[in-house]
């Protein structure tokens, strides 16, 4: 396979100031994209991402967003094709995890979980949409192992996943044939800062069959794959689990 590149391309990673957002944003910059990352709150964190992109040679800056916003939406997203000279890549990284049993699942809850985790790749996607494609560009949204197995105590966020995932195929078909779609499906990610890692992670690394969990550059790796790989794939759910979505 050629080496997957990205050079003279843009890109706007949505909550990519940590974790696996922050490892999606430098891998794209590694491949050679200029990368705008997206924050609600992490304000320093996405700031220090952005100079470690700008350290790899290429053009890297945050920009304030919080998806959940048509209006906040809409201006970051201007902001990021005005900046980086176009879109052509796309990753909706920005995401809620929560847990709790069903039948005491309050309605808020609810409603926070689907404002950010479908609502606003639906949100960012349409407000992106003329420039991915005048560029005929890429989406690639940040689903989850939850979006395709029923977790009983992670109702709202595994509907919300599952949700991401309709609306990817949905978005495949809508803006084709210039734009392709596609969705990473993540399982257990061992993620610096993360606060439910373990005896939790540790149960899941004996579960999966490559017999370890997976990292933020798993997923980070597998997006880029996507972002500068065949333009042919598109629809698509990719999970990314060490094959823990098998048993």
């Amino acid at each position: 396979m050629t080496a997957l590149d990205l050079r003279g391309k843009s890109a706007l990673v949505t909550g990519g100031a940590r974790r696996i957002g922050r490892a999606i944003a430098m891998e794209l910059a590694r491949a050679g994209a200029d990368v705008a990352v997206t924050y609600r709150s992490s304000r320093v964190e996405a700031e220090q991402t952005a100079e470690l992109i700008a350290e790899l040679g290429v053009r890297g800056f945050a920009v304030e967003c919080d998806v959940r916003s048509e209006a906040s939406v809409k201006t970051c997203v201007s902001q990021a094709a005005s900046r980086l000279g176009g879109i052509d890549v796309l990753v909706n990284s920005a995401a809620i995890f929560d847990s709790a049993p069903i039948e005491e699942l309050e309605v808020e809850a609810w409603d926070r979980v689907f404002e950010t985790n479908a609502r606003g790749p639906f949100l960012v996607a349409r407000a992106a949409l003329p420039w991915l494609r005048q560029a005929r560009g890429r989406i690639i949204n940040l689903g989850s192992l939850g979006g395709l197995q029923a977790w009983p105590t992670h109702a709202h966020y595994c509907s919300s996943k599952a949700a991401l995932h309709m609306l990817t195929q949905v978005m495949a078909r809508a803006f084709a044939p210039e734009v392709s779609v596609n969705c990473v499906a993540p399982g257990w990610i061992d993620a610096d800062g993360d606060a439910i890692g373990g005896e939790r992670s540790a149960y899941f690394a004996a579960k999966t069959p490559l017999e370890r969990n997976g990292t933020p550059e798993d997923v980070a790796q597998t997006v880029l794959f996507l972002a500068a790989g065949p333009s042919f794939v598109t629809g698509q759910i990719l999970s990314v689990d060490g094959g823990l979505g098998l048993l």
